[in-house]
């Protein structure tokens, strides 16, 4: 479980979180959702200390990452997986050598078992005999699964997903989120998926925060979510601006 308590951060005179708390659940997809630019991948980078917090806490397991020295930071972040927007897989690498990349940081594994976590995670995300094969030779799809495979290389208790879904179709989407959710339960990982597509709230969405303006604007589920009172969450999830406007063109 992963709890963050009253998160501020500000760039010059612009604030982007402001007092934002919530509790990501374990074993459960944690969904982050809001508009384009309003602070979600700043609250995820915040989270795994990438970008320093103006004040807040950030507890893994009930001890506050932000307080701790950098040596138990390193132990925190073994237990992380990440998945970036556009994959990040390393071009000059195979995708064996990219997967067993976090194994070769942070362990003492051997050669063999390096390769054979390499084809256990491959084959949980269904791509086989891909080992020698460079990123440039996979499709969109494809990439992002040997990403997934690489953020559970080393069986972390806490993924973060961010755009899971970007650049992909619809129905490569789908198959993504429900790799993710299946991950999820399966290895009882607290996942924090960050996404601004309706259809992985649908399809996954089991805790959600939705953020506007850099605060939470609302707390609640995938059922809950269509049939909240909250204008700020319709607008977002009905697209009413958007559709207003058009029929405001049209008369």
């Amino acid at each position: 479980m992963i709890e963050v308590r009253n998160l501020y951060k500000k760039f010059g005179e612009k604030q982007v979180l402001k007092d934002f708390s919530f509790t990501f659940e374990q074993g459960k997809p944690n969904l982050i959702i809001g508009e384009s630019g309003t602070g979600k991948s700043v609250l995820l980078k915040c989270m795994v200390g990438l970008i320093e917090l103006d004040s807040g806490e950030v507890k893994y397991s009930g001890t506050d990452f932000l307080r701790m020295n950098f040596k138990e930071k390193k132990l925190i972040r073994r237990e992380i997986g990440m998945l970036f927007q556009g994959g990040a897989l390393f071009d000059s690498m195979t995708v064996e050598e990219n997967i067993v990349f976090p194994i070769s940081l942070f362990t003492d594994a051997s050669e063999e078992e390096k390769r054979e976590r390499a084809n256990s995670c491959l084959k949980r995300v269904n791509l086989e005999n891909v080992n020698h094969l460079f990123p440039s030779e996979l499709s969109g799809g494809m990439k992002k699964r040997v990403a997934i495979a690489r953020a559970i290389s080393m069986e972390p208790k806490y993924l973060f997903c961010d755009e899971p879904n970007s650049g992909l179709d619809p129905k490569t989407s789908i198959l993504i989120d429900q790799l993710i959710n299946d991950l999820t339960y399966e290895l009882n990982i607290t996942t924090v998926v960050i996404t601004h597509d309706m259809n992985s709230v649908l399809e996954i969405g089991d805790h959600i925060a939705f953020l506007y303006r850099g605060e939470k604007c609302w707390e609640g589920n995938k059922q809950e979510i269509l049939h909240t009172d909250n204008k700020q969450l319709n607008d977002f999830v009905y697209a009413t601006k958007f559709l207003k406007n058009f029929k405001d063109k049209l008369i």
